[in-house]
């Protein structure tokens, strides 16, 4: 399956098993004979592909370097942004040289940055290797850093040129990871698509490599359209954000240890869907149906974080316009909306929100 997604700056997404290996060849059509390739990627994911990544660079006529860092959520900050563009200076690298993002969400927010910045801008190539990243995270633009002040908060708009989509990479993923993927593809049934939901529901999903296959073409397709719509995210592109106020919240209170984001936006979810029925804007069961489906995909939907805790990092939500936080909230299942609250009016919400589902 080919897709191709008009940004600012077009670009192809092959969703196809073995496109790993074809990288060399892709990478041909759009960057120069002989230029210089930086793999990023991860203690995990590093050991598993980036050698194939590499020979396949290197059949193609580049040269190819491998950049790894130590695996978590932990390393997606400046520090290791920093050592990426002495890396890349070493190797003397121009703007007509390129980077390859190699592994999950973490990975490809890292070197998009790093491509967004380093020069002031060169090209970079997305091989997502985890379920979230290849639904979600490696379409559209957006990359960056974790600050102590919360996640994201660094970062820039910078489209890849190609996105290689490869199933086959799932094979290694660990069953947590895979379902912290799910999070996502269910998140994205809740607010653009009942059919997906149910096909999620309906699936054994990891037994059935198919369906997989579709669900994330169904995935990425919504994606597409959305950052078509809105590139920079200041309308409709909102609303990929549902869960996640309340989940970068929670991976914050955390310090991004005891959660995985998937697992966080779940939860996130849940919470903001039974705030939406309290407030009589979510139809009734909404949260719950939510809840079923992520137990049923080995996520968990509740979690006792203090209400002032997640009430304060969520003040620091990039979806804020000064005094004003913009909640993602569903009508129902399919339909989502941005609801405008004072940023004080979330901290009672969520200790109701508690109260009420202790």
């Amino acid at each position: 399956m080919e897709l191709t997604i008009q940004t600012s700056s077009p670009y192809q997404i092959l969703i196809r098993r073995g496109c790993l290996d074809q990288l060399g060849e892709q990478a041909g059509t759009l960057f120069r004979g002989g230029g210089r390739a930086m793999i990023i990627t991860d203690s995990n994911v590093g050991s598993l592909y980036a050698r194939r990544a590499a020979d396949s660079l290197a059949k193609a006529g580049f040269v190819p370097d491998v950049f790894t860092f130590p695996a978590g959520e932990e390393s997606k900050r400046l520090s290791t942004i920093e050592r990426v563009y002495a890396a890349m200076a070493e190797q003397k690298m121009t703007r007509t040289d390129f980077i390859v993002a190699l592994g999950g969400g973490v990975t490809g927010d890292m070197a998009g940055f790093a491509a967004a910045t380093f020069l002031r801008g060169i090209g970079f190539i997305q091989i997502p290797t985890s379920l979230l990243a290849q639904i979600d995270s490696s379409v559209g633009g957006k990359t960056g850093v974790d600050l102590p002040q919360g996640k994201n908060l660094v970062g820039a708009f910078h489209q890849p040129r190609l996105v290689l989509i490869d199933p086959d990479t799932l094979a290694t993923l660990p069953p947590r990871f895979f379902a912290d993927g799910m999070a996502e593809a269910i998140k994205y049934g809740c607010i653009k698509s009942r059919p997906l939901f149910e096909l999620i529901r309906d699936n054994d999903l990891s037994k059935e490599p198919k369906v997989l296959e579709r669900m994330i073409t169904e995935c990425v397709d919504c994606k597409r359209r959305v950052v078509e719509d809105d590139e920079f995210d200041t309308g409709e592109r909102m609303l990929l954000n549902f869960g996640h106020t309340l989940g970068h919240a929670l991976e914050k209170h955390y310090a991004f240890g005891k959660l995985t984001h998937g697992e966080a936006v779940g939860i996130g979810m849940v919470k903001i869907c039974r705030a939406g029925e309290a407030l009589d804007l979510t139809k009734p069961g909404t949260a719950e149906e939510i809840a079923a489906l992520l137990r049923q995909s080995r996520l968990p939907t509740e979690d006792d974080a203090p209400a002032e805790s997640l009430a304060k990092a969520a003040a620091m939500d990039k979806k804020g316009m000064g005094g004003t936080l913009n909640l993602i909230l569903l009508r129902e299942i399919g339909h989502s909306f941005v609801h405008p609250i004072p940023k004080q009016e979330l901290l009672p919400i969520i200790i109701k929100e508690k109260e009420e589902h202790a």
